[in-house]
């Protein structure tokens, strides 16, 4: 079964044009597995093996795995095939960094131009994250928790800047995924989200730089702390 994104959506804002649909959805099932770690860092991938996997042709494949590519969760070199993108620490705290400068430098932008319509979209993908948890779905949840900083950030509009982020979302929740115990709390992990909501409709700039700097930097749910100085040696 295919992955859900962000509605329509690719991860870099752009809307899914019909003709690349199927590409489109062979791109979410291997983004799913690879964040859950189905496919573990390193495994090979082969477009033959893809196609016959998912029903399609070679060229579909490829150009599922060139998005996979771009978003950096594959890599494909010359004479060397593709293979899933490692999950270090490392990259995961100087992702986190980018991650926090992006989101909390902004949120001046952000307040001119939130509206009930914003709150609107926010509440709604609150409402679906704690849909997810109670479902358990923990891939669900963290579609639904991208979408909601992803919609956060774009009322910055601030578009140049949109796929860093969108790439710092999925791998810090990928990050988070594989080395967090099962089991986790998945309903806190929605609600965490409720306060940063509370503090831009009440138009308080600097409680919601502090909410959004603290969310971001904190891992939750039992998962590491990637601030602490022997995060390295979790990757």
């Amino acid at each position: 079964m295919a992955a859900e994104s962000f509605d329509t959506f690719t991860s870099t804002g752009g809307a899914v044009r019909p003709s690349g649909r199927r590409s489109h959805q062979v791109f979410e099932a291997l983004q799913q597995e690879i964040v859950l770690g189905t496919l573990l860092p390193s495994s090979a991938l082969t477009e033959l093996d893809l196609a016959q996997r998912f029903g399609c042709s070679q060229g579909t494949i490829r150009e599922a795995l060139m998005r996979l590519n771009e978003e950096g969760l594959v890599n494909r070199l010359p004479n060397r095939g593709t293979h899933v993108a490692p999950c270090a620490a490392d990259d995961a705290r100087a992702l986190l960094e980018i991650r926090r400068g992006i989101e909390c430098n902004h949120l001046d932008r952000v307040m001119a131009r939130t509206d009930a319509a914003l709150l609107g979209e926010l509440r709604a993908r609150l409402d679906a994250m704690r849909n997810a948890a109670r479902d358990g779905d923990e891939y669900r949840l963290s579609t639904h928790d991208r979408g909601f900083h992803a919609r956060l950030f774009a009322a910055a509009d601030l578009p140049l800047v949109t796929p860093i982020l969108s790439r710092c979302l999925i791998h810090n929740h990928r990050y988070k995924i594989l080395n967090s115990q099962p089991n986790r709390a998945l309903e806190e992990t929605a609600e965490r989200h409720v306060p940063i909501i509370a503090a831009l409709a009440q138009g308080d700039v600097e409680h919601l730089r502090q909410l959004l700097d603290h969310h971001i930097t904190t891992i939750v749910d039992f998962g590491p702390d990637l601030r602490a100085s022997d995060a390295g040696e979790q990757s």
